[in-house]
C-alpha cells in the first residue's frame, strides 16, 4: 500500500488539511505498513497535479496561524481509488520494524542493555495499548471495516506486547553470556538457512 491511496481513501471520508492526513496516518495506519512520512506533502501535490484531488486555500484559524489547505478527492481521484481496491494485492505479511531488527543481535551486545531496551519497548507498546483500547469506540462509528481493522491494531499490540514479556523473561533466565559467545555457531546457522 502506497501512501497515495491512503491519502485518497481518507479523503473519502470528508476534505481535510494535510496536517490531518498525516496525523490521520501517522495514528492509524503504522501498524499496518511502513509508512515514509516525508512522503504525505509531495503526494499530495503529486495527486493534485494528476488532477485526483482539489485544493482549497482556506482563511488562517482563530489564533492567527498560517493559512491551511484543504484537500478533496475529485471524481477521477475516486476512480482511481476504486481500481486499487479492485486490483490484487501482494498477499505477504510484513513485520517491519526497528527494534526486531535490532533484537536479532542482541547476542553480541550486554543482557543488561537488552533488558534496558525491552523495558522501553515493553512501556512503549503498552502506551500505545492502552490509546487504541480507547479509540476502539470511537471506531465503531466508521463501519465494520474500520472498527476490525482498529480491532486488529490493539490486538496485534496486545499480542506485541505479551512476545516482549516472554522474551524479556527468557533473557533473563539464560546465564549470563559474553557479548560474542556463541557468535560463531549463530552466524553458521544463519547460513545454512536458519531462523
Amino acid at each position: 500500500m502506497s501512501v497515495r491511496y491512503a491519502i485518497l481513501g481518507l479523503l473519502h471520508y470528508r476534505p481535510m488539511h494535510g496536517y490531518e492526513i498525516k496525523r490521520h496516518i501517522e495514528r492509524h495506519f503504522g501498524h499496518m505498513w511502513t509508512i515514509n512520512y516525508g512522503q504525505i506533502y509531495p503526494n499530495l501535490k503529486s495527486l493534485e497535479g494528476e488532477g485526483l484531488i482539489t485544493l482549497t486555500h482556506v482563511g488562517p484559524s482563530e489564533k492567527g496561524g498560517p493559512n491551511k489547505k484543504l484537500y478533496a478527492v475529485t471524481p477521477d481521484g475516486r476512480e482511481t481509488f476504486a481500481r486499487w481496491l479492485e486490483s490484487q494485492e501482494d498477499s505477504r505479511m510484513f513485520l517491519r520494524d526497528p527494534f526486531l531488527m535490532r533484537f536479532i543481535f542482541f547476542g553480541f551486545g550486554s543482557k543488561s542493555q537488552a533488558i534496558a531496551i525491552l523495558d522501553r519497548q515493553i512501556a512503549q507498546y503498552e502506551e500505545q495499548y492502552r490509546r487504541r483500547e480507547q479509540h476502539v469506540a470511537r471506531w465503531q462509528e466508521r463501519g465494520v471495516y474500520v472498527r476490525l481493522i482498529a480491532e486488529l491494531g490493539v490486538e496485534f499490540n496486545g499480542l506485541y506486547v505479551q512476545w516482549l514479556k516472554r522474551a524479556r523473561q527468557e533473557i533473563l533466565d539464560r546465564a549470563e553470556e559474553g557479548p560474542m559467545e556463541g557468535a560463531a555457531e549463530k552466524a553458521e546457522g544463519l547460513s545454512a538457512g536458519e531462523g
